[in-house]
């Protein structure tokens, strides 16, 4: 929107790739104008994707602005954007954004997350494309997943992830924050020197504050240290956590890829501490079932502490990308850091074929049953899916239609994917 020039009584609106609206600045704007402003945008978008357009007056610092949204056959809200000159876009979230999603307590604690996150590992680094990052999180915010995961080695290049969310948070959500929950951790090799890796209370405090100023914040929701060292005393990691609470810069704190015996000591330091530790964050996959061999699983649940499941997909081998082959978009081919050729074997992919079968017996994609298996049992808090399209996350949100299986599904699944 542009700002009238002294004296001037016409505010002007542009949405991009369309000519300007021009409507007085009376005081209240009649519906007239309002009326004029909607068929005048719906014929500039005739070409737009998605039927219909919403037009909504708001006010902000004195200013009007008009926010529109385009309503797709899937239900989710789109927002089209529109700027004002010298300022920043104007995103408004969908008011039914909490009416579906449902929200998982971490253990004992009063936190709650959202049964499906977005994880920011991939695609928001700077070899991805900004637009795409603000439709992935504005399709995942509207459709009630308020949890954002990152980490401060996320990229590449490492770091840039958090710059490029804090710059999303900064443009369109500042008036969510409080709705927001946002987590970082830190563990790996971050920068040069002895101090810029593992666990030592140096580098997990000294590294929270880089990740607060690459995000624009005061504080995180939750702070992880990312992995177990295994030189530095498990007291002065934890110490180390719960300094960053007794700080203000994290409300609650996490730890990440840690097996039960260590959690369980973990979290004894942490209660003594009197440090609010509320989730563990680990790999889980139909594929990987390493917190359930490591006592992780079974620790968490006893001592009601929750679980984010992350890689749920197994780096996308639990879809129906790699049904019939290695596309030549895909991950392997275009990345090949996390998820290389060599694990697809014959194998495997009868494995993929045989589980996609079961999943379609049960109405749902082989995406669908392999979240919301994660979700079967009420152990895992909330599962951490990323994505590089907004589809994507409607998708994974689709899995929570049917989290119930019968015990012949679970066994079927458990001898197709085990060699049981």
């Amino acid at each position: 929107m542009n700002a009238p020039r002294s004296g001037s009584s016409h505010y002007t609106f542009r949405k991009r790739g369309c000519m300007p609206i021009t409507i007085p600045k009376h005081e209240p704007i009649k519906k007239v104008y309002v009326e004029m402003v909607r068929q005048i945008v719906e014929s500039e978008a005739k070409n737009d994707e998605g039927a219909g357009l919403h037009l909504l007056l708001t006010r902000c610092a004195g200013d009007v602005y008009i926010c529109s949204d385009g309503r797709k056959e899937n239900g989710s809200d789109n927002p089209c954007e529109f700027r004002k000159r010298g300022g920043t876009l104007m995103y408004q979230a969908s008011e039914t954004r909490y009416q579906s999603m449902p929200y998982h307590r971490c253990g004992n604690s009063g936190l709650k997350l959202p049964a499906i996150s977005l994880g920011l590992w991939h695609n928001f680094g700077d070899t991805g494309n900004y637009e795409i990052m603000k439709k992935l999180c504005f399709t995942a915010f509207d459709n009630g997943i308020t949890h954002f995961d990152l980490a401060n080695n996320y990229g590449p290049a490492p770091g840039s992830a958090e710059i490029n969310f804090g710059r999303v948070l900064k443009e369109n959500f500042s008036a969510y924050r409080d709705e927001l929950i946002i987590s970082t951790k830190a563990g790996y090799d971050m920068w040069e020197g002895p101090y810029g890796n593992w666990g030592s209370r140096k580098y997990l405090l000294a590294s929270l504050d880089q990740s607060l100023k690459r995000m624009g914040l005061d504080y995180v929701d939750i702070y992880y240290h990312h992995r177990m060292d295994p030189e530095t005393p498990l007291e002065e990691t934890m110490g180390a956590l719960a300094q960053a609470v007794t700080s203000g810069k994290a409300l609650y704190v996490g730890i990440s890829n840690y097996d039960g015996d260590t959690m369980v000591k973990a979290a004894q330091i942490l209660d003594d501490l009197h440090c609010p530790f509320v989730i563990n964050q680990n790999r889980y996959s139909i594929f990987d079932r390493t917190i359930e061999n490591n006592g992780l699983k079974k620790c968490a649940a006893e001592n009601r502490k929750g679980i984010i499941a992350f890689s749920p997909l197994a780096q996308g081998m639990l879809t129906n990308r790699y049904l019939n082959g290695i596309p030549q978009d895909s991950r392997i081919r275009t990345d090949g850091r996390f998820l290389q050729s060599s694990a697809l074997t014959e194998k495997r992919l009868l494995q993929i074929r045989r589980l996609n079968e079961l999943a379609a017996m049960r109405g749902q994609t082989l995406a669908e049953m392999a979240l919301a298996w994660i979700l079967r049992d009420g152990v895992v808090t909330s599962v951490l899916a990323g994505a590089s399209k907004p589809e994507q996350i409607l998708d994974n949100i689709g899995a929570l239609k049917n989290t119930a299986f019968t015990e012949e599904e679970l066994r079927q699944i458990d001898a197709i994917s085990l060699g049981e």
